[in-house]
């Protein structure tokens, strides 16, 4: 290997590395805050790509029936659940209308708009839409009831989600892959190395989604209010911060970010209905790095996790997942003897 070759593997590795590292933030946020080790974030990866490729064709995504019918269920147990608490029916009916007009609203839109086949950028937009409103449904039906749940009970309820939304990726994109076309089809050439336009998009929306929920976490109200619930969920209650509405909006930045990396990656890969898993589980590895505690943990072992990936499918292109998930177990147990033992309680 020269010089040319370990160059154009690291740029390949740091280019994968930061898709890794939003996956990475998005399970440490979640996990921060709702104590979910969030397995099914993947798959907000694989619809964001193939929601974008059916608009791409003219057709109404699968997706937006899935966010029609996860509305309506949760509108339905709102209503059941407010008339056995005793509130007065019109109450319960405005909330239940309330969930279900977003949803309807976006349905109208995306009907209206996927057939027209607007530009890729409006598109993206449209795509945006229609996801990030998963990731709060997909809370409210799964996880909000089981909020208290120990951690466990928590991971075993998101394999089930996975599974679930992985078989509903099947049925409604089929098993045909899609690949998206590209934001910018320029190319630069630095020495040996060849610079797309789709890489350069992918480290510039990464850096700014990153800089971007630093400051949603310093500088606004709700950011300081997902950093209490995640310091100490009781005294988070105590002060008046909702924790239920701090898991929505937490599972809302999850799917925004999962779908936005989607549309990210669609150009560079073929994507399929189950591509997701493998990617939101290398960004589950860099989470790791970071204790599921740390972002800039977090961040540096996605990179780190993307070079060895890289540098893996060259050595030995049949054996890279193998290396990439076995880095793994010396990182946990390095943690395992530097924090010891601690009750899943705690």
């Amino acid at each position: 290997m020269d010089f040319s070759i370990a160059s154009i593997l690291v740029l390949d590795g740091a280019t994968n590395g930061a898709i890794y590292a939003l996956m990475a933030l998005a399970t440490v946020l979640v996990f921060a805050v709702t104590r979910v080790i969030f397995i099914p974030q993947g798959e907000f990866v694989a619809y964001g790509a193939l929601t974008l490729a059916m608009l791409q064709l003219g057709k109404v995504p699968g997706t937006v029936w899935l966010l029609l019918g996860l509305a309506l269920l949760v509108a339905v147990l709102d209503l059941v659940h407010g008339l056995r608490e005793g509130r007065p029916p019109e109450q319960v009916a405005l909330g239940a209308l309330k969930t279900l007009a977003l949803p309807l609203a976006i349905c109208a839109l995306t009907w209206w708009a996927a057939p027209r086949k607007f530009d890729l950028v409006l598109q993206s937009l449209l795509t945006l839409v229609i996801v990030t409103p998963l990731g709060p449904l997909v809370y409210r039906l799964a996880y909000q009831s089981l909020a208290d749940a120990t951690v466990l009970v928590l991971l075993i309820v998101s394999i089930g989600v996975h599974f679930s939304l992985t078989g509903f990726g099947l049925v409604a994109f089929g098993a045909e892959g899609f690949r998206n076309p590209s934001f910018w089809d320029a190319r630069m050439s630095v020495g040996a190395l060849t610079l797309s336009g789709q890489a350069i998009i992918i480290f510039a929306v990464s850096l700014a989604l990153m800089l971007g929920l630093w400051l949603f976490f310093e500088r606004t109200l709700y950011g300081k209010a997902l950093r209490a619930t995640a310091v100490n969920r009781l005294g988070a209650r105590l002060m008046g911060i909702s924790t239920s509405g701090a898991g929505k909006l937490t599972f809302a930045l999850a799917a925004f970010i999962g779908a936005l990396s989607g549309l990210l990656i669609g150009p560079t890969t073929t994507l399929f209905y189950d591509s997701g898993f493998l990617i939101g589980l290398k960004g589950f590895v860099a989470a790791i790095f970071g204790g599921l505690a740390s972002y800039p943990a977090a961040a540096l072992g996605a990179i780190f996790v993307g070079l060895i990936e890289s540098f893996g499918s060259f050595w030995a292109s049949a054996f890279k997942e193998v290396i990439v998930f076995t880095i793994i177990l010396p990182v946990l147990l390095w943690r395992s003897f530097q924090h010891g033992y601690s009750d899943d309680e705690e």
